[in-house]
């Protein structure tokens, strides 16, 4: 399984390719930052963020993209050039077919070193020892991208169990609703032939002969 993590922003987007299966020593195939200028007007920053995911798209062929889950905070103007920024990074996976998965910082950080509060030095410590790294990706958020990916090959297992039952739970509900739906249409037929029987009327009694004179 090859995953891209994506840890959205806007001035710095942090983009990392992981590979491997989750119980077996998983490979970093790249790892870096999206950067856009912060005096650039927001489309064309937005614009910059696609083209480099665009890039990462075509060099490395993800068949899994995994994204920060954007989650509220003091700063509304961090949060929106976040949602922005993964929002692109989601488009950019939808338009190409690449399924799209998101995952909370403490989801990551649990996965990753047990510890869902972790701070960042320690992420990118787990990062650099799982990966057998030589030093700890820079800045932080091309760290945290390798994170999101690793923490998507760990999970994924489950998360897949987890979808076929619930698909596996909707057939069957599907097949009882629909056999509930023919028992009810071939009730009123059942009960048409299955009726008492009525007997024939009899016949009118003859009428008594008169007699001859």
């Amino acid at each position: 399984m090859r995953v891209l993590g994506v840890d959205p922003g806007l001035t710095r987007c942090g983009v990392g390719v992981v590979e491997g299966v989750a119980g077996r020593p998983l490979t970093m195939r790249g790892v870096g930052v999206v950067r856009t200028p912060a005096d650039a007007e927001l489309g064309q920053r937005l614009v910059a963020i696609e083209q480099g995911i665009e890039q990462w798209l075509d060099e490395h062929r993800p068949e899994f993209v995994a994204v920060e889950r954007v989650f509220s905070q003091h700063n509304v103007r961090t949060v929106m050039g976040t949602a922005q920024a993964s929002a692109v990074a989601m488009l950019c996976a939808a338009r190409r077919g690449i399924p799209v998965a998101l995952h909370t910082p403490s989801e990551v950080k649990a996965a990753v070193t047990g510890n869902g509060r972790a701070d960042k030095a320690q992420v990118g410590a787990m990062v650099t020892r799982l990966l057998r790294l030589d030093a700890p990706p820079k800045p932080a958020d091309a760290a945290d991208a390798l994170a999101l990916a690793i923490c998507h090959i760990w999970r994924a297992p489950a998360q897949n169990r987890l979808q076929q039952a619930v698909a596996q739970n909707r057939l069957q509900q599907a097949a009882a609703l629909h056999a509930s739906k023919l028992a009810s249409q071939q009730a009123p037929g059942r009960a048409a032939t299955d009726g008492p029987n009525h007997a024939p009327p009899h016949a009118p009694p003859h009428a008594p002969k008169g007699r001859t004179a």
